[in-house]
């Protein structure tokens, strides 16, 4: 799906968040997502990881409406992924 959508997919070291965990970023000026090499994932995660950051891109080129709280985004990026991983 990212490589339909014209998004590179890539494992870089996206730093150290204190207790958080960064899993992964969207950058849309490449487009690119972001996987952070720092976390052992299995598979099943990364594949989660890059659809949520795939409904960013969407949000980004206009395919979804872009929801008007960050709470709300990261919770429709979360349901996109989670639907996605049960088409697979």
């Amino acid at each position: 799906m990212a490589r339909a959508y014209g998004v590179a997919v890539e494992f870089a070291d996206l730093g150290a968040w204190g207790a958080a965990e960064l899993r992964s970023e969207y950058d849309p000026g490449g487009p690119v997502i972001r996987i952070n090499q720092r976390l052992m994932m299995r598979d099943e995660l990364v594949a989660l990881c890059i659809y949520h950051e795939l409904y960013h891109h969407r949000e980004a080129i206009g395919d979804v409406r872009r929801q008007g709280s960050r709470r709300a985004r990261e919770a429709a990026a979360d349901a996109f992924a989670r639907a996605q991983m049960l088409h697979d």
